[in-house]
């Protein structure tokens, strides 16, 4: 079970070993915490989308389109089942939108709604991620590191989650690791727990999962240009450190 943030995050850092899995058989159930409501919008022909009510349902079709070039089958939203916990109606986590800090990684924003992920009760987040989870028969967990890869507070929670729930059942949990986007080598020093994954097999299929998310990026040559301007290597080696579990006293 991969668990991500918000539409286009599965596909840059995990959408060649997504694409592996699914045409090994494996059907790798993708959890997607928000809609990615509060999002930047690139420069053009969706620009007018950005604030409004209409980029919610856009980036959801984006996401649609994303995985069915990755061949991936399985997805849900949480809050909707089956990432929702029995006998509760379906609900939207919204984003908790973010800002940039001093250092150049982010913030939380200070206008997150009552809705939005990091507002709602974290236990009822969890309890539909465990429902997720269980029913899927997951065989592990995917997220993102403790600091959610760049300081995002929807990415941080999404990773305190997903260790929570692997932890409450027992399930390997693996973090994405960055590190140099196309070498076999590690950055982090932990090798013996660290498995890369060669993806080149599957690169036609991310670069066009990442062309779906026009809202949020443009791909140019081997780049993934950001809703910044940021420019970031389209990664042919997707690396997974796996993280243990914290002892429990008693």
């Amino acid at each position: 079970m991969f668990v991500h943030a918000h539409p286009d995050d599965e596909t840059i850092t995990t959408g060649g070993t997504l694409a592996g899995l699914a045409e090994a058989g494996r059907e790798p159930l993708l959890v997607t915490l928000t809609r990615g409501e509060r999002g930047e919008v690139t420069p053009g022909p969706f620009a007018a989308l950005e604030g409004t009510d209409g980029l919610a349902p856009h980036r959801q079709q984006e996401l649609a389109a994303a995985l069915a070039f990755l061949g991936v089958q399985r997805h849900a939203f949480l809050g909707v089942p089956p990432a929702r916990a029995d006998e509760l109606s379906p609900t939207i986590y919204e984003d908790s939108g973010m800002a940039w800090g001093p250092d150049g990684r982010a913030i939380a924003a200070g206008d997150a709604s009552r809705d939005a992920l990091t507002s709602v009760p974290a236990v009822e987040a969890l309890n539909d991620l465990l429902a997720a989870a269980y029913q899927a028969g997951a065989s592990a967990i995917v997220s993102y590191d403790d600091d959610g890869g760049y300081g995002h507070p929807d990415h941080v929670l999404t990773h305190r989650l997903s260790r929570a729930v692997a932890q409450a059942l027992g399930l390997p949990f693996w973090a994405i690791t960055a590190s140099d986007a196309n070498t076999a080598s590690d950055a982090t020093g932990d090798e013996d727990r660290v498995e890369a994954h060669d993806v080149s097999d599957w690169m036609e299929r991310k670069v066009a999962a990442l062309r779906a998310h026009g809202t949020q990026l443009t791909v140019d040559g081997d780049d993934i240009v950001h809703v910044g301007g940021q420019r970031e290597p389209i990664a042919r080696v997707e690396r997974f450190r796996r993280v243990p579990h914290v002892p429990l006293e008693g």
